[in-house]
């Protein structure tokens, strides 16, 4: 099925590039500190730690992310229909059959993990199975399967490890910095005032700029999962409704949400939630319902 996985090489080449400007922009910030604190050995740690973090994130940011999604491998004998219908479009596919995941919330929801084909993983929520019909879980699965077979998963996933260490990292220099950096040095020194300032301002713009990452790599790929899939069942119609389901459901995901793995879910996994502050929702990660719809449903198959 080479010709619905089209962007496999080009997502390889992505990945390898986070992780270089991982690698740089956490130097970046140790360098930072460094001068701040007058200390070079807080450099050596950030290399130390970006490397470490860099080995972490390609073997295991998977069993993160499912980990943080409290995730649990289901077997066939339970769940019979899911099972066939994963299997049965990842032949088609031509894709190894991945595991397969549940996670236990009400909101109709999914996501796919995995470094490659090989460790491809599908979770899908219990409403999911709940709400959709066959046509339209296929629609989901065959969504997720088009991730794996773009290879799109292994950026995604690892940019959820990358992220949330530099926000980690942000937040602990932020810390030290106000509890006890300016004592550091001299406050007449005024060039340690003035590293000192930008020690703040890389505290406080790392995260946003993490975030932004994230969302260079989400919204775009949305769309090429949807029409992969979309050609995988040979109907749009599926995945269009099911998505117009998925996003009329309000229900608030109780556990299994976080900022750091959003961009990995089908469809928002903060919707139904009260007061999403007006900075959040410039940052979603997901482009509007209607516009993937009007794009599933325009496709000739």
């Amino acid at each position: 099925m080479a010709t619905l996985y089209t962007h496999k090489d080009s997502n390889i080449r992505k990945t390898f590039l986070l992780f270089t400007v991982f690698l740089v922009f956490v130097i970046g910030v140790g360098w930072i500190f460094a001068q701040v604190y007058g200390n070079s050995l807080i450099l050596y740690v950030a290399v130390a730690f970006s490397l470490i973090m860099n080995v972490l994130a390609y073997w295991y940011s998977d069993k993160i992310v499912l980990k943080m999604a409290r995730a649990k491998e289901i077997s066939k004998k339970d769940y019979r229909e899911l099972y066939n219908i994963v299997e049965n479009l990842s032949i088609t596919a031509g894709l190894p059959t991945p595991k397969i995941y549940l996670v236990d919330e009400v909101q109709p929801n999914a996501f796919a993990t995995g470094r490659d084909p090989e460790h491809g993983v599908v979770a899908v929520t219990r409403g999911l199975l709940e709400r959709l019909d066959r046509s339209e879980l296929e629609g989901v699965i065959a969504h997720e399967l088009s991730h794996i077979g773009n290879r799109d998963m292994l950026i995604s996933t690892v940019a959820v490890v990358l992220v949330g260490f530099i926000s980690i990292l942000s937040d602990i220099f932020m810390r030290s910095m106000l509890w006890g950096g300016l004592g550091r040095r001299d406050s007449r020194d005024s060039g340690g005032q003035v590293m000192f300032l930008i020690g703040i301002a890389a505290s406080i713009l790392a995260p946003i700029g993490a975030v932004l990452m994230q969302l260079a790599i989400s919204r775009k790929r949305e769309f090429l999962a949807d029409a992969s899939g979309a050609l995988l069942t040979r109907h749009p119609e599926g995945l269009a409704l099911a998505l117009e389901k998925i996003s009329s459901d309000q229900t608030p995901m109780k556990k299994a949400a976080s900022s750091t793995t959003a961009h990995l879910w089908l469809s928002s996994p903060f919707r139904g939630r009260k007061g999403t502050p007006w900075f959040a929702k410039m940052f979603m990660t997901h482009p509007p319902t209607h516009d993937r719809t009007k794009a599933l449903r325009g496709m000739d198959v």
